[in-house]
C-alpha cells in the first residue's frame, strides 16, 4: 500500500496525519507512506522527526478580512497550483494508492489533483465546524471523515460524510501516568502542571503563564511546572522567564515545544492549554483535568464552541483568553491545586468523551477505498 498524507501548517492537522500513518503501519507494515505538505509550516520540523518523506506544494491560507491584499495571492494558487508541475511530479513519482488529507490549506493541491486523476480521496476535519478547505474539497474526495456529530449535519454529503472520530499517536493509547512518570522521575504524589498555547504559542497564554509561575514558586512550592511557549515566541518568554528569577526554580520549566507531548500530558495531573479538537481528543483519551483557553483567532470560533461543550458538562473549565489579563488562570489553578475532588472529577467526567473505536474505522474505510478503486 502506497499512501500519501498532507496537512499542515500547524501541528493540529500535522498530528491527526502521523496519527494516521501509525495506523496504517501497525495494520500493514509494508505500506510506503509520504507527506506532503508546504515550506514553512510546521511539517518541515515535525514530518522528517518521524522518518517519513516530505514532499512540498505552493499553497497559503487566506487572511481575514476577506479583502485583504494577500489573498489575491492565496487565489492564484488555490485555483493553479493542483495543475502545476511540482504538484503533478508528486503523485507521478510515488503513485499513492490513496491520499489522504487531513485539513489547512496545505493539503489542498495534492488531494485536488489526485481527486481529478481518479486517485481515492478521504479528508479529515477534527473540529465541530469545518475549515474552508475541507468545505471546498467535500465535492471533490472519495470519503469525508469527521469527529463531531454537528459536523455532519454540516458538512451534508451522507453518501460520502462518515463519523470516524478524531485519530491519536499510538503513544497516546499505550502510555498511562505511571510510565511517564517513570519517564521523568517523577515521584507518583507529585503534582505536575503542563500548559501551552498551540504549536505556534500564544502570546496572551505565554505571560499568563509567567505570572502563574511566579504564583506557584510562592503558594505551591512543590508543584512541578512545564510549559511551552511556541517555537516563534521561546527567545522572548525565555528573557522574561529568566528575568523573573524563574529559571532558579528546578520546579519551572521552559520549553519551546513538546516532542514528547503524550507522555508530557500523561504524566499532568493538570494541563492548560488551547480547545483545538484534537487536544481535547488527547485529553480525553489520557482522562486529564484541564483548563481550556479557546483561540479567538480561528475560523468560526470554533475552539469556543469545543470548550463550551466540555464546561457544560463539568468535564474541563473554560477560560475566555480576555479574562487572562484579569488573573483568572492563577485564581483557577489555585483553586483546583486546593480542591482534590474537582481534579478527580474533571478527570471522570472528560474520559467520557474517549473514543477508542477511531482507528478501526478509518481502517476499514482505508481499506474499502483502495479495493473499491481496484475494482
Amino acid at each position: 500500500m502506497r499512501v500519501l498524507l498532507t496537512g499542515g501548517g500547524t501541528a493540529g492537522h500535522i498530528n491527526p496525519a502521523l496519527a494516521i500513518a501509525d495506523l496504517i503501519r501497525r495494520n500493514a507494515p509494508e505500506s510506503e507512506i509520504a507527506f506532503v505538505g508546504v515550506k514553512g509550516g510546521r511539517e518541515e520540523d515535525l514530518i522528517p522527526r518521524e522518518g517519513y518523506p516530505l514532499y512540498f506544494v505552493e499553497s497559503v491560507g487566506f487572511s481575514r478580512p476577506i479583502w485583504n491584499p494577500k489573498n489575491i495571492r492565496a487565489l492564484h494558487l488555490a485555483i493553479h497550483s493542483p495543475h502545476r508541475a511540482n504538484t503533478q511530479r508528486i503523485l507521478n513519482e510515488f503513485s499513492p494508492d490513496i491520499v489522504i488529507g487531513t485539513g489547512g490549506y496545505a493539503c489542498w493541491p495534492i488531494m485536488k489533483a489526485a481527486a481529478e486523476r481518479g486517485i481515492p480521496t478521504a479528508v479529515h476535519e477534527s473540529n465541530a465546524k469545518p475549515g474552508l478547505t475541507v468545505k471546498k474539497l467535500k465535492k471533490y474526495v472519495d470519503r469525508i471523515w469527521y469527529n463531531f456529530e454537528a459536523t455532519g449535519n454540516e458538512i451534508g454529503n451522507p453518501e460520502k460524510a462518515r463519523r470516524v472520530g478524531n485519530p491519536l499517536r499510538e503513544s497516546y493509547e499505550s502510555i498511562d501516568r505511571r510510565k511517564a512518570r517513570a519517564k521523568y522521575g517523577i515521584s507518583p504524589d507529585r503534582i505536575v502542571v503542563l500548559s501551552f498555547g498551540g504549536s505556534l504559542g500564544s502570546d496572551a497564554l505565554n505571560n499568563a503563564a509567567l505570572d502563574l509561575m511566579k504564583n506557584c514558586m510562592t503558594m505551591h512550592p512543590e508543584v512541578l511546572y512545564w510549559h511551552a511557549t511556541g517555537k516563534r515566541n521561546y527567545e522572548t518568554i525565555r528573557q522574561s522567564f529568566e528575568d523573573l528569577e524563574l529559571n532558579q526554580s528546578p520546579n519551572c520549566c521552559l520549553f519551546d515545544y513538546f516532542y514528547d507531548m503524550p507522555y508530557r500530558m500523561a504524566a499532568a495531573d493538570l494541563v492548560i492549554s488551547r480547545a483545538g479538537a484534537m487536544t481535547l481528543s488527547e485529553l480525553a483519551r489520557l482522562g486529564k483535568a484541564a483548563i481550556l483557553v479557546p483561540s479567538p483567532n480561528v475560523a468560526n470560533d470554533h475552539q469556543t464552541a469545543n470548550a463550551k461543550a466540555l464546561a457544560e458538562r463539568n468535564a474541563a473549565v473554560l477560560i475566555p483568553e480576555r479574562e487572562l489579563q484579569n488573573g483568572e488562570l492563577n485564581a483557577a489553578v489555585m483553586d483546583l491545586l486546593s480542591d482534590p475532588e474537582r481534579i478527580f472529577e474533571l478527570k471522570r467526567n472528560i474520559r467520557k468523551y474517549a473514543d477508542r473505536d477511531t482507528g478501526k474505522r478509518i481502517w476499514r474505510e482505508i481499506t474499502e477505498l483502495i479495493s473499491n478503486k481496484k475494482k
